[in-house]
């Protein structure tokens, strides 16, 4: 059973933050609900619909950036409190926008995360998660990684309230007291959680950056996960999730809210697994999201926000049909005021722009001008995608992007990204100089694109930053300019552990250096490495890598390290990087190594399938234009034998592919190359000369070749 919703503005806020807009409780069954929405401007507004306008409430002063929003009260009472927080301070607002709290929690950081229960209010900054009970101090955690998200469960089987962090090591920590009482591996870093039952029970819905939701029931001792939605269609992240029962049918349904602008509704089959039932794609992403009752009484609807503020409803209330030319006599009275009110409107903002440009040009020309540099805000994203070992960077503006320009010092791919609009054009660089440039590419956006998403994939080994300067359409001309870091293993990803049983290569460092100063070089060479120091004496990471599926663990304590990997170039980058920083700091290492020489025909095992399947595609594209010349030549294409017939058959989808993934063979040969060089390195051999030999096989590619020229060199 499928749903229709139809979209309905309602008003713009200023810029919004992940779960900062939230509907009161509605005063009868079929009741419209308020809708309050926090903004960076440290505005709380409150709002209604009466004669389909929308009716402010109450709306409070500016102030600091409020970056969460929940609801809360007391037990047994419809929860229609308003807590926000602000830097490191929560304040509650009544429905009718009394302040009746002010409170400090003395956070050395800022709150990002926070959840209202009853008397008890839980807080949680980068690191750390403090638990308050009628603002009293109650529990204290420091996390291992960072938290994005709070839920707190109570239910009668379970006989106190019971905390669960979304930690960004790919972890749910389910707290008791001031401990961990048991963590849950999913898939993808956790941004949110959501209680699926409102009234209480025990599961919770978690949607990861990743893009894939779960359900997880979460128990004493132990937890289940009951279902997941994997990201099949590589949709955005999830930002919010919200369950109501927007179908009617007494089964709560989930509405998600992806950071790409997706808006899904899920209802459950017979065999009560999650079916998507309705989507809707916003030009930004999706922020919060709430089902209830807004624009009028009896129509359920999912409301949203969105980044620059937007409030949304995609509503079960059936359009009206739009009147025609010679419609205009039969068109209601309240669609005509509305209409005549926003011709008002429009004609005084008019007004006021000319009005400012006017006097910004006097002011400008003055003798005693000061050049005021427009602010604007930019949520920017850089996060490594495991399906085809891509970074993804997404930027997103409040106002039009003008253009974008990309500048690396290290060689990076940029690779074609089906959702962008922009015209690229690239520049010359001259990567000799003394820090020249490998990549200078400007992007040229279309009217009105506030969001644009890239896809870039490094090469391993080589290290260094990834600048992006952003230029929108505000007078006068103004850019900012964000970094990214491109690290030496910039293609691996942190997972829960590894396989034992693969040959290890391993390095081992000793020498005269911290636990902090060891783990700042670990955070420095590995992506998803929490900055901060780890608690205790030592600690232990696996990872593997996106593009070849090698794997490597990192162990170390204050004094010594120990690394080991099924990859000898991974063994390799990490000495070299790792005694670089040690002499930048002047600590003395001592490296010693422990080779396995079954370990380089492992890799090159796996290597195998991707190169045959590269090599097989681009000799399928060199031959598809000696193959079309062929067909009009002859009139048709019976005469070819099927395996020919079926290239000019797949040629649009073999160019498409073979486009999408420029250089993705010469990566592939630089990974061998590499490989070759390393395992002789290790035994003080150098090779160089031979590798014109290794092209000339690779050309003529053989598995069984290619390990025997490895064997014998």
């Amino acid at each position: 059973m499928e749903i229709n919703l139809n979209r309905v503005d309602y008003i713009q806020v200023g810029v919004t933050s992940q779960k900062t807009m939230r509907l009161l409780p509605a005063l009868g069954k079929k009741a419209t609900q308020k809708v309050a929405v926090a903004d960076h401007d440290g505005i709380l507004t409150c709002f209604g619909m009466k004669k389909g306008e929308a009716v402010t409430v109450f709306k409070t002063l500016p102030g600091q950036k409020i970056a969460r929003m929940d609801l809360g009260g007391a037990a047994g009472t419809p929860q229609e409190k308003i807590f926000v927080c602000s830097g490191s301070q929560v304040r509650g607002f009544t429905k009718k926008g009394k302040q009746f709290l002010t409170f400090e929690a003395n956070l050395t950081e800022s709150i990002n995360a926070m959840h209202v229960s009853g008397a008890d209010l839980f807080v949680c900054a980068s690191y750390i998660y403090n638990h308050y009970c009628d603002c009293k101090d109650q529990n204290y955690y420091l996390s291992g990684d960072k938290i994005n998200d709070i839920i707190c469960l109570s239910s009668e089987n379970v006989t106190r309230l019971v905390p669960v962090l979304a930690c960004q090591d790919r972890v749910l920590r389910v707290l008791q007291g001031s401990k961990l009482a048991y963590d849950i591996e999913v898939p993808g870093p956790p941004s949110v959680l959501e209680l699926y039952n409102k009234d209480g029970g025990e599961e919770i819905l978690c949607g990861t950056t990743d893009g894939n939701i779960g359900l997880v029931q979460i128990g004493e001792c132990s937890a289940a996960t009951k279902w997941e939605i994997d990201n099949d269609k590589k949709k955005g992240g999830i930002l919010c999730i919200d369950a109501y029962d927007i179908m009617g049918d007494g089964v709560n349904d989930i509405l998600v809210g992806r950071d790409d602008g997706t808006v899904e509704v899920y209802g459950f089959d017979s065999a009560n697994e999650p079916t998507l039932r309705f989507e809707h794609v916003l030009s930004e992403s999706v922020t919060s999201i709430q089902g209830g009752c807004v624009g009028k009484e009896s129509y359920d609807e999912v409301l949203t926000a969105t980044y620059t503020g937007w409030v949304t409803g995609l509503t079960t209330e059936p359009q009206k049909a739009e009147a025609g030319p010679g419609d205009e006599v039969r068109m209601s009275k309240e669609i005509q005021s509305k209409v005549e009110a926003l011709r008002a409107e429009l004609e005084q903002l008019q007004v006021k722009v000319k009005q400012g440009r006017e006097q910004y040009q006097q002011t400008s020309q003055s003798s005693t001008a000061v050049s005021a540099v427009p602010v604007f805000s930019i949520n920017d994203k850089f996060t490594l995608c495991q399906d085809d070992a891509s970074y993804n960077l997404t930027l997103e503006v409040q106002t039009a992007i003008d253009n974008l320009l990309l500048q690396s010092d290290v060689p990076i791919d940029l690779l074609d990204v089906d959702k962008n609009s922009a015209v690229v054009s690239f520049s010359e660089c001259d990567s000799e100089q003394p820090n020249g440039n490998f990549l200078l590419a400007t992007y040229r956006c279309q009217a009105n694109t506030t969001r644009l998403e890239l896809k870039v994939r490094s090469i391993e080994g080589q290290y260094g930053t990834l600048q992006a300067y952003i230029t929108p359409r505000l007078q006068p001309k103004t850019c900012q300019v964000r970094q990214y870091q491109i690290k030496p293993l910039s293609l691996h990803q942190r997972t829960h552990s590894i396989d034992q049983e693969r040959p290890m290569n391993r390095l081992s460092l000793v020498g005269q250096f911290s636990f902090a100063e060891i783990h700042s070089w670990v955070v420095f060479c590995l992506p998803e490495v929490p900055e901060k120091t780890p608690a205790g004496e030592s600690i232990t990471f696996y990872f593997h890598n996106t593009f070849l599926g090698t794997q490597l663990e990192a162990t170390y304590c204050k004094g010594e390290g120990h690394f080991k990997s099924d990859n000898i170039s991974t063994i390799s980058i990490l000495s070299d990087v790792l005694s670089k920083e040690a002499t930048k700091r002047k600590i003395n290492l001592n490296n010693s190594y422990d080779i396995n020489d079954e370990s380089v025909s492992h890799t090159l095992k796996m290597i195998h399938p991707k190169l045959e399947y590269q090599l097989l595609l681009a000799r399928k594209v060199q031959l598809i234009d000696a193959l079309k010349e062929l067909q009009v030549h002859e009139g048709n294409a019976d005469f070819l034998i099927p395996e020919y017939r079926n290239i000019l058959d797949e040629s649009t989808n073999l160019l498409e592919e073979y486009k999408k993934q420029p250089a993705h063979l010469e990566r592939l040969y630089g990974m061998i190359t590499d490989l070759f060089i390393d395992k002789f390195k290790f035994k003080g051999q150098n090779v160089k000369t031979k590798v014109s030999s290794l092209l000339e096989i690779l050309d003529n590619y053989d598995l069984n070749s290619l390990l025997d020229f490895f064997n014998e060199a």
